[in-house]
């Protein structure tokens, strides 16, 4: 049986689910931009060469992204949010979640935005399957990579705009990615 709470939060759960942004299949509802070879492969979308990014045709404000990433030790990659300019991505323009490990400036490496805030731990992501968890409300911006806090800032340049994720070097999987609006 299902119940159902009266509290507002309750209700806010029940109305702001969770939406699958790549499914495994296709790269249905996404727009792509950039010339990355991107390929369905194992139920997750990869990139190899090229560069460039998968973006949302929807615009998002106050949200929580979800998504699992494999990544070769030499790739650059991330989730942008909050972009500004849907044709034209880049950490100038939105909120850049970064995925480098090799980084040569390592101050905005994997799990830290690029140019807004560090992150709070080394995580070498290379070589196996881990999670980003983002969240973007108001002003406030956290970032969890498989479950550390990396990121916990406020900044007020950007309100809202499409999710893109990243391709720039190496090997980049994703898979299991979903949004839900705060």
């Amino acid at each position: 049986a299902l119940s159902l709470s009266v509290s507002g939060s309750a209700v806010h759960a029940q109305a702001g689910g969770w939406t699958t942004l790549f499914d495994g299949t296709s790269l249905k509802g996404w727009n792509v931009v950039g010339d990355a070879n991107w390929e369905v492969v194992d139920k997750a979308v990869q990139a190899t060469k090229g560069t460039g990014f998968l973006v949302t045709p929807v615009s998002y404000g106050d949200f929580q992204i979800t998504a699992e990433f494999w990544v070769s030790d030499d790739a650059n990659s991330g989730i942008f949010i909050r972009c500004q300019d849907p044709k034209a991505i880049a950490a100038g323009k939105s909120y850049g979640v970064n995925i480098f490990d090799k980084r040569p400036d390592q101050s905005y490496r994997t799990g830290g935005i690029v140019d807004i805030a560090k992150p709070a731990s080394v995580v070498m992501t290379g070589g196996k399957w881990n999670t980003f968890d983002i969240t973007a409300r108001g002003t406030k911006l956290t970032v969890l990579l498989n479950g550390m806090k990396m990121v916990d800032v406020d900044d007020k340049k950007y309100t809202r705009g499409p999710i893109a994720l990243q391709y720039g070097a190496g090997t980049v999987k994703w898979r299991n990615v979903r949004v839900r609006t705060l």
